[in-house]
């Protein structure tokens, strides 16, 4: 979309597109409705760049602090479910101490005691996220298989090096439908970008303010989540999935409301059925619905929506 909040001309895009401007004069925000994506703030996949799943992103640019910079490429991220294997170098050309790495690292320094990082790299198998600093953090780059003998070279940027790495895993092919992993992990934190003090949590919360004093950024390593600007699972709500938080109040707007309950979403695999209803009190005209619904007045010529239902199957999400 043209600008913040999904307004403006928009452009539907489901490929890789190496130059946005053919079809926008500038892109303030986005919603990824299916698949992971790379975006990139200059033409032909170059530049500062960002990894996107499923998602709505109503001020990206805040969020990721790219300044005035705006999407100018994208690129569609295949799908793939087999194994995952690179080799990564201590120093350019392959030289050096020589690691295979088959699962994601936070910190290259910790677990390798490399100070200075990796300087090349060959991707065998699988697509990778690589970040210029330790836990994720700083800018990252999009891997795939294939030799990669310089990133200096190849990002043009001196003593150019990375400190951690993770799998692009096959979250990315989820339906519409909520469908979560067994365990969920998600990471509080008291400042934006996951400074500060932080707060580990694998069940629900009714009150972070017991661990935080505020949090203004957040990491779900697994599972999905409700989060809460009130405690005891009340007020505003957002939906997580697995991905990174750095700023999300001006995200979703919530201004100077910070999250302050979170519930664990639990694993379901079965069938989604649920009754809606035209009125309170299940009154008026039902339906029955097992699948998503993008517009209840247009598919069911209800224009004032739905105002009460049953939940026979499934977790559900509904809008507004």
């Amino acid at each position: 979309y043209e600008d913040r909040n999904f307004m403006g001309r928009s452009y539907e895009c489901s490929s890789d597109c190496s130059d946005m401007s053919s079809y926008l004069s500038r892109c303030h925000s986005c919603r990824v409705e299916s698949g992971c994506w790379m975006v990139y703030d200059r033409p032909n996949f170059m530049g500062n760049q960002y990894f996107l799943r499923r998602g709505d992103y109503a001020d990206y640019m805040n969020m990721w602090g790219w300044g005035n910079n705006w999407i100018r490429s994208c690129r569609m991220i295949p799908m793939y479910r087999g194994s995952y294997r690179m080799r990564m170098y201590e120093r350019e050309n392959f030289m050096g101490q020589m690691m295979e790495v088959t699962d994601d690292c936070d910190s290259i320094m910790d677990r390798y005691h490399w100070s200075g990082g990796c300087h090349s790299c060959h991707i065998m198998d699988g697509h990778w996220l690589m970040y210029e600093q330790p836990h994720y953090r700083g800018r990252m780059w999009y891997f795939r298989p294939g030799e990669y003998r310089s990133f200096r070279e190849m990002m043009g940027m001196s003593n150019m090096k990375f400190m951690s790495m993770k799998r692009i895993m096959d979250s990315c092919l989820e339906k519409k439908h909520i469908y979560c992993s067994r365990k969920g992990q998600i990471t509080f934190y008291e400042d934006r970008n996951f400074m500060g003090r932080s707060y580990e949590c694998s069940s629900d919360c009714p009150d972070m303010s017991s661990y935080l004093s505020r949090c203004h950024s957040c990491r779900v390593e697994s599972g999905c989540w409700m989060v809460y600007d009130h405690p005891n699972f009340m007020g505003n709500q957002y939906f997580l999935r697995r991905g990174d938080y750095a700023d999300y109040m001006n995200m979703w707007g919530w201004g100077n409301n910070w999250i302050r309950s979170c519930r664990m979403i639990p694993m379901y695999r079965g069938s989604y059925r649920m009754r809606m209803y035209e009125r309170e009190n299940f009154m008026g005209q039902m339906m029955e619905v097992t699948d998503d619904c993008d517009s209840i007045m247009d598919r069911y010529h209800w224009s004032g929506g739905c105002h009460s239902c049953h939940i026979m199957d499934g977790h559900w999400l509904m809008y507004e």
